[in-house]
């Protein structure tokens, strides 16, 4: 049975640092390609950053230079480390296995003085 379990979500200041963690069980989680996507609260989900299963990295304009998307393979987790968070930043995080499409159940990050 596919699990995402995603972690690591809650409540920072604008400027701060938050790291999430998503780990998989179920597939064969070091030869599929990952992602995190986001929904900001009234507006549609959005791909964050995606992590193919050699590494490679891709991120949305939004957060580039600030969020970092990497893998333990030996872990199965995915992760996602968000710097320099602004209040526009804040949603609820899906980890999300590429193909075939398979999302966790998301985790709230909300950036607020």
């Amino acid at each position: 049975q596919v699990q995402l379990a995603e972690s690591g979500g809650g409540l920072v200041q604008p400027g701060g640092s938050l790291g999430l963690s998503c780990a998989a069980s179920g597939f064969a989680f070091s030869v599929n390609a990952m992602a995190w996507y986001r929904q900001p609260p009234g507006k549609q989900r959005e791909l964050v950053a995606t992590i193919t299963s050699g590494g490679n990295t891709n991120y949305a304009d939004s957060v580039k230079g600030r969020f970092t998307i990497s893998r333990d393979n030996a872990k199965s987790t995915v992760y996602l480390q968000m710097n320099s968070l602004k209040v526009e930043d804040t949603a609820v995080y899906y980890c999300n296995r590429i193909r075939p499409p398979y999302w966790g159940q998301g985790t709230q990050v909300t950036v607020s003085s």
